[in-house]
């Protein structure tokens, strides 16, 4: 356990990109990543290589990450993915769409389990997306597609502007 969370701690902090590594986590990993995040801003983004409206608006998210990257932002794509996927099938759609930023797949197939536990509201359809300032206490879920627009306005807030 203590290997994974060194993992996403790694990936999560490193300024390397790591778009090409998927990462395994449980919820629980995903978890305590959220409970750690003091000095950064959380983007995570819950998505599937199946899900058009996931794959469309991840451009948007990797862009406008990278412009606030100097407010540390960080993005980081949580796969939903089936099992027969991880890692490879991940890893080739992320590189043939250049989804270069921090992947993980989520390995967990109880949604009732690992949704409530990122928003209680959550019904599992993706995508979903969550943004965390734990320094400031923002917090914002939103469940389906949200425009370049609508994110860059979130992250302003989060960011206090």
């Amino acid at each position: 356990m203590k290997m994974i969370i060194a993992g996403i701690a790694f990936i999560f902090f490193s300024t390397i990109s790591y778009a090409q590594q998927i990462s395994q986590w449980k919820i629980t990993d995903i978890e305590k990543l959220m409970q750690t995040s003091d000095s950064h801003i959380l983007v995570l983004n819950f998505w599937a290589t199946f899900c058009k409206p996931c794959v469309a608006e991840i451009p948007s998210f990797i862009k406008i990450s990278e412009k606030y990257k100097s407010e540390k932002v960080k993005l980081i794509l949580v796969s939903l993915d089936l099992p027969s996927y991880y890692p490879k099938k991940i890893a080739a759609f992320a590189k043939e769409h250049n989804f270069d930023t921090n992947i993980g797949w989520l390995q967990e197939t109880n949604a009732d389990y690992f949704c409530p536990k990122i928003d209680a509201g959550w019904s599992g359809s993706i995508p979903a997306t969550l943004i965390l300032n734990k320094k400031t206490g923002y917090r914002f879920f939103v469940e389906g597609e949200i425009t370049e627009p609508q994110f860059e306005e979130a992250l302003k807030k989060a960011m206090g502007r």
